[in-house]
C-alpha cells in the first residue's frame, strides 16, 4: 500500500525522536508478550519505528508493523535488519486496512486510537475488524482522561472505548497503565488505559 501522511512523515523525520518513540517498546506490551499474548498473525496498527511488530516478532508472532510514515518505516525495517528480527513493515493506513489483503490473530494498537476524532473511532474499529479474525484479540492503549492537564494528546474515557467497540466486539478489560515517553517533552510517563477487546 502506498498511502501516506506528510503529518505523521515530518514527527519522524527529524533528527530528535517524537515523545512517544522511546527506542523500546513499552512495558505494558513486554508483558502481554511474555504472557504469550503476542502470538498467531500479528498486527502493529500504526507501530511508528516499530519496537512492538519486534517485540511480537521475537516472541514468535508472524508479525506486520503498519503506519501512515514511509520515515517511520524505514527506521523500522532498519532496525529489524540490524537486530537480525524476520519481521513485515509497511506503509498502511489504519482506517483501510481492508486493502492489506491479510487476516491477523492479534492486533496491537499502542498510541493510535487517541489520535482519531470521534467520526473516524468508527471507521478505524470497522478497519480492524475487518482484518481481526472472529476469537482474535485486540490490544489497545490509549491516552487517559486519567492525566492532569491538558499538554499532548486528547485525554480518553473508558466510555468511550466500550462505545467505540459496542458492535462485533466483547471489551473484556480495561486496565490503568502507562506510557513511557522520551524526557525533555513533559513528564517521563502518561497515563493511560489499556483495553482488551475480542473480535465477535
Amino acid at each position: 500500500m502506498t498511502t501516506s501522511s506528510p503529518e505523521w512523515d515530518a514527527a519522524y523525520g527529524s533528527a530528535a525522536p517524537p515523545p512517544w518513540d522511546i527506542g523500546r517498546p513499552q512495558p505494558a506490551f513486554v508483558r502481554l508478550a511474555e504472557l504469550g499474548r503476542l502470538s498467531g498473525h500479528v498486527l502493529d496498527a500504526g507501530c511508528g519505528t516499530g519496537e512492538h511488530t519486534l517485540l511480537a516478532a521475537a516472541h514468535g508472532g508472524d508479525a506486520l508493523g503498519v503506519d501512515v510514515s514511509p520515515s517511520a518505516i524505514e527506521r523500522a525495517r532498519r532496525k529489524a535488519a540490524e537486530r537480525g528480527v524476520d519481521a513485515d513493515f509497511d506503509v498502511a493506513d489504519a482506517l483501510a486496512l481492508d486493502q492489506l489483503g491479510r487476516r491477523f490473530d492479534t492486533i496491537v494498537d499502542s498510541g493510535l486510537f487517541h489520535v482519531f476524532d470521534d467520526g473516524r473511532r468508527s471507521r478505524y474499529a470497522a478497519s480492524l475488524a475487518s482484518v481481526l479474525t472472529p476469537g482474535g484479540r485486540c490490544y489497545l492503549m490509549c491516552f487517559s482522561d486519567r492525566q492532569p492537564g491538558n499538554q499532548g494528546p486528547r485525554r480518553v474515557h473508558e466510555e468511550e472505548i466500550r462505545v467505540t467497540f459496542a458492535d462485533g466486539w466483547s471489551v473484556e478489560d480495561i486496565a490503568p497503565a502507562a506510557f513511557e515517553l522520551n524526557p525533555g517533552f513533559g513528564p517521563d510517563t502518561a497515563h493511560a488505559w489499556l483495553a482488551t477487546i475480542l473480535r465477535q
